[in-house]
């Protein structure tokens, strides 16, 4: 894109209506300056600075690190807000337009003109007239005084002639938007008013909106009205809805023949003024062009509602691609030698990703070729934001960036989330835009009921300040605002960053760290400047190192700075303008082996650079800004050496194998298991930060490392989650070298098993080597089962029964328990051993009741945890339970020989009891306590017949609360207990009674015949004599 020709003195008019025309909004640069009414506001800008490159580098101990910086200041031009100037009263600004003014009456001085359609004036019986202000530049606020181009309120006529009907007006002033248009030329300005009204002079006529401008020349001596549209033909083929000063331009006429635009009126400032009498209505303009009527397939094509200038006689119709994208909405159009167009469509739609139909809008660029415009739009730039009207005005820019090619301004005044506005700052290139825009400004204020309009109107290619960098005004009517964004001068800076050698050594060891050794080893000089230009005034720039600095922060950086043992390095120097070089250099050095880790990867070094935000501004209150396209940011990298041949790369080949102690875990223990595994090495080179992860399934935990096991590595191993994903990490050296081969154990836990018919542990070994740096995947899979193992026990109390039963008598009518017969207790106890839960089973008892119609045992109740039914009901006759104790004879043994007889079920009548077992966890026990009595009266009739009782309990397994179901469920069948009845008394034949009396007596006579022999019979006399029997009578007399 070209720079603009000279303004020229062509006018231009749509014969169109039309709805709005001027500022809407959008967003630029820094610096700004308010065009406002009755306060000021604030404007934000999202800026990108331009850039382009500028050189640096960086050298190091054991490396050297040079960097080099080279800065050129040109004249170029970036976007910046500036604290704004006070405009009129009007309540909302539409246009915008600069001029260069003369006096008289008003100094020589660039000026800011500004539209406001809305604003009220001094004008008699008119409202919201519209007004255009004048505002004189200068940094910082400023006064806007309006220019009184009509002073006049709605003229009226006499439609009678002699007076009699009255005065009826003519014309409409109020809701004109007069300033809806403003365009300059040196010392003429042009003002519009699209909406004005006007009625013909017949009586029948009606209201019709023509519009009208004027035209403000010689330092606003003079002001003339030109009304092309005002006319007395109130027909649609008359002036039907031509609507003048929609749009309009000054621009050079070259000939009669250069205006034959289809519905475009043109005439020179000399035409104008001459056809100009106030006391008429209807003037005449003598040489005005425009266009003749076109035919009926052109109605409602807007054609003139925006026009620009142009420069060559050629005429090219260009076609927009349907209606409502509103192509030729607005069009501005820039060069240097050839002219080239830019047109816009703002309510262009286009198709999303998922079929909705969006309007974003679009802008066609149309290059010239010598031998005319081409008829096709070489580029399209289309909007990103729904609604946002991308394209909704277009503005000439100049060559921001200085390289030869023009820029362009697009406005998109319902852009952003909030639709405040957005200005997109393109840079013209060979073959038309770059696609990206370089700066994107936005207005952003306190929010108010309307939009913002910000970037409705635009006016660039124009310096304010006189800086020397043309500046940009963006209008927003919506806030009363108008913002001039200033051009900023742009250095070009480009940087080179060097490291050598390239290589760290860690064998060798030249450097010396100060301060730890008494021979203190300097490195050389870090600064080295050069100046083959003579010095001018210097631009500042700060400059930042990084040393590895791809390391996360805290992480261990593996390089340091010599001389400050630091990672990071910043620095402000001072840079001539004129390609000056600024390089320096500096060593680094590299950490002992021990105090990192990663030898693998490469050690990047990252310089960045920019100006110097405390550097003082300029002259005109302005700081310099780097192209956008200039590389601030450059990155090298160095690596360590390692021992892995010429080419320093490292090819393991890592092999890995897994055992196990079993291949089951069953549901509900603890399922402790000890992983061993092999890992190998069989590549050429080391496998660095080698490291063993197993990933351990979410039923699984991780215990240990298993110790002092034979040749087992002694591990060292950390457990670590990432993103839910458990895992175990072991360290298998830092290299693994090769022909390395480690055994190692690691202590797992799996109680947390759930419904999984398997799980598995994944191993594997992980390097970080780029070539073959992991190993293959080893999976350890587990079968998952459900197992319980129930034992019962039962006892006895007692375990022998004797009969007779002591004491006891049988009686006609049992009235109380013991009329039955002695008592006894079954107790039988079941335990879950385990591991697996059950959650329902089922104990079923079984105990003969009656054997041949007799009864046998007397069922008086039972105790147990369980919900239970029984075959028969439990004491049918409702006996009275004893409540003292009963002593109990001890069994006596039985004479008879062979084994009792077994009374059992289905043998005998059966009393049965089936009992629902609820949850039964590992090692909880169920007891069932069976009381009953054993009918005495039935095994008394029973002699010399022993009898033996057998109950029998039998547990089943339903249910275990897994959906992974045991093969068989454990059932377990107590032990028969049985009571025996003891042989009864028999009778003893009489004869032998008899024989036994007389052997009896046989014997009697024989031991009386054997003693009598003896002696033992016969009676022998007392020993002693007469005297010695005298001796024992009693003294009587004597005594006496």
């Amino acid at each position: 894109m070209g720079h603009p020709q000279p303004l020229c003195s062509q006018l231009g008019y749509a014969n169109s209506w039309g709805l709005t025309v001027g500022i809407r909004g959008s967003q630029t640069c820094r610096q700004r300056s308010h065009l406002q009414n009755n306060h000021q506001r604030s404007a934000d800008s999202s800026h990108n600075p331009f850039y382009q490159p500028c050189p640096w580098s960086i050298r190091g101990a054991r490396r050297v690190l040079e960097w080099l910086l080279m800065v050129h200041l040109r004249a170029a031009w970036e976007l910046g807000r500036d604290p704004g100037v006070a405009g009129g009263e009007g309540p909302s600004s539409a246009a915008i337009s600069d001029s260069w003014l003369f006096p008289p009456p008003f100094p020589s001085s660039i000026s800011i003109l500004v539209g406001a359609p809305k604003a009220n004036t001094s004008q008699a019986n008119v409202t919201q007239g519209g007004s255009v202000y004048y505002c004189p530049w200068h940094r910082g606020n400023s006064s806007c005084t309006p220019i009184e181009f009509d002073q006049t309120g709605s003229r009226q006529h006499d439609f009678s002639g002699n007076g009699t009907d009255g005065l009826t007006p003519v014309e409409f002033k109020s809701l004109q938007w007069f300033g809806a248009t403003v365009r300059s030329h040196g010392s003429s300005i042009l003002a519009c008013a699209p909406l004005y009204s006007w009625r013909t002079l017949k009586e029948e006529s009606g209201r019709d909106p023509v519009g009208t401008c004027y035209l403000s020349v010689s330092n606003f001596t003079k002001f003339v009205e030109y009304s092309p549209c005002r006319s007395d033909l109130n027909s649609a083929a008359g002036q039907g809805y031509c609507q003048g000063g929609f749009s309009a331009e000054f621009t050079k006429v070259r000939g009669p023949d250069a205006m034959q635009l289809r519905q475009v009126i043109s005439a020179t400032q000399e035409q104008i003024k001459k056809a100009y009498y106030p006391e008429y209505l209807i003037l005449g303009t003598q040489g005005q062009l425009q266009t003749r009527q076109a035919a009926p397939i052109y109605d409602d094509s807007y054609l003139g509602e925006s026009v620009t200038w142009v420069f060559s006689c050629q005429v090219t119709l260009l076609n927009g691609s349907d209606m409502k994208s509103l192509y030729n909405f607005s069009g501005e159009q820039v060069s240097r030698i050839l002219d080239d167009l830019l047109v816009g469509a703002p309510l262009f739609m286009e198709k999303t990703e998922d079929g909705r139909v969006q309007e974003v809008g679009r802008v066609y660029i149309y290059l010239q070729q010598p031998h005319g415009m081409e008829p096709n739009a070489s580029m399209v730039l289309t909007g990103h934001q729904e609604f946002g009207r991308f394209g909704s005005t277009i503005a000439p820019l100049g060559d921001l960036d200085q390289d030869g090619y023009n820029d362009v301004g697009i406005g998109a005044p319902f852009g952003e989330d909030a639709q405040q506005g957005t200005v997109y700052v393109y840079n013209g290139q060979a073959g038309g835009v770059n696609a990206q825009p370089s700066q994107v400004l936005q207005g952003h204020w306190p929010h108010s009921r309307s939009p913002d309009f910000f970037g409705f109107a635009l006016r660039g290619a124009k310096d304010l300040d006189g800086n020397g960098y043309p500046d940009l005004i963006v209008g927003a009517f919506g806030v009363d605002t108008a913002v001039v964004y200033r051009g900023r001068p742009i250095v070009y800076a480009s940087a080179s960053l060097n490291i050598f050698p390239a290589m760290f050594n860690p064998e060798e060891r030249s450097c010396t760290l100060e301060g730890l050794e008494p021979r203190l080893q300097r490195c050389p000089g870090p600064w080295a400047f050069h100046s083959p230009w003579p010095l001018l005034p210097p631009t500042g720039f700060t400059v930042e190192l990084h040393l590895d600095h791809l390391k996360q922060k805290g992480a261990v950086k593996r390089a340091l700075f010599l001389h400050s043992r630091q990672p990071h390095l910043a620095q402000t120097i001072q840079v001539h303008n004129g390609a000056l070089e600024e390089c320096r250099e500096m060593k680094i050095y590299l950490r002992n082996e021990s105090e990192f880790r990663d030898k693998l990867s490469s050690i990047h070094v990252a310089l960045s650079f920019g100006l110097d935000p405390q550097a003082p501004a300029d002259a005109h209150g302005l700081q310099p800004i780097l192209n956008y396209l200039t590389k601030s940011y450059i990155e090298r990298k160095a690596q360590i050496q390692l021992d892995c041949g010429e080419d320093n790369i490292c090819v393991p080949d890592l092999q890995l194998d897994v055992f196990g102690e079993h291949s089951v875990v069953y549901l509900g223990d603890k399922n402790a298991l000890n992983l061993t595994f092999n890992a190998r090495n069989r590549g050429e080179g080391g496998a660095y930060e080698a490291e063993l992860y197993v990933i351990l399934p979410a039923e699984a935990d991780y215990s240990g490392v298993i110790r002092n096991h034979g040749n087992f590595t002694n591990l060292s191993c950390a457990y670590n989650s990432v993103n839910r994903t458990r895992m175990v990490i072991c360290d298998l050296g830092n290299p693994m070298k090769s022909g390395t081969s480690l055994w190692g154990g690691l202590r797992f836990t799996v109680p947390h098993l759930r419904d999984k018919k398997t799980i598995q542990f994944e191993f594997q070994i992980r390097s970080k080597n780029e070539n073959n740096s992991h190993s293959e995947v080893v999976a350890f899979p587990l079968r998952v089962e459900a197992s319980a193992r129930v034992s019962s026990h039962g006892v006895s109390k007692p375990e022998a029964v004797s009969f007779p039963v002591s004491g006891w008598k049988p009686a006609r009518s049992p009235e109380k328990e013991q009329d039955v017969g002695p008592e006894v207790q079954h107790v039988y106890e079941l335990v879950n051993e385990g591991p697996s839960t059950i959650s329902h089973g089922v104990l079923e008892l079984s105990c003969p009741m009656s054997f041949q119609g007799k009864p046998v045992m007397y069922v008086t109740r039972y105790s147990v945890p369980a919900n239970c039914t029984s075959s028969q009901p439990v004491n049918p006759l409702k006996l009275l339970e004893q409540h003292y104790l009963q002593r109990r004879d001890a069994a006596r043994s039985s004479g008879a020989s062979g084994s009792p007889h077994t009374l059992k079920c289905p043998e005998a009548e059966c009393f049965q009891l089936t009992c629902q077992v609820g949850t039964l966890q590992r090692q909880q026990r169920v007891s069932l306590w069976l009381y009953f009595r054993i009918w005495a009266k039935t095994f008394q009739q029973k002699e010399n017949q022993p009898q033996a009782l057998q109950c029998e309990a039998v547990y089943q397994v339903h249910r275990m609360p897994y959906k992974i179901q045991p093969k068989d469920y454990p059932s377990e069948v107590s032990t028969a207990i049985q009571w025996v009845k003891p042989e009864s008394s028999h009778g003893v034949p009489l004869w032998i009674i008899i024989l036994a009396i007389l052997l009896g007596l046989l014997l009697l006579a024989l031991l009386i015949y054997v003693l009598y022999k003896l002696g033992f019979f016969k009676r022998s006399l007392p020993y002693g004599t007469a005297m010695e029997k005298a001796q024992l009578k009693p003294q009587a007399a004597s005594e006496a």
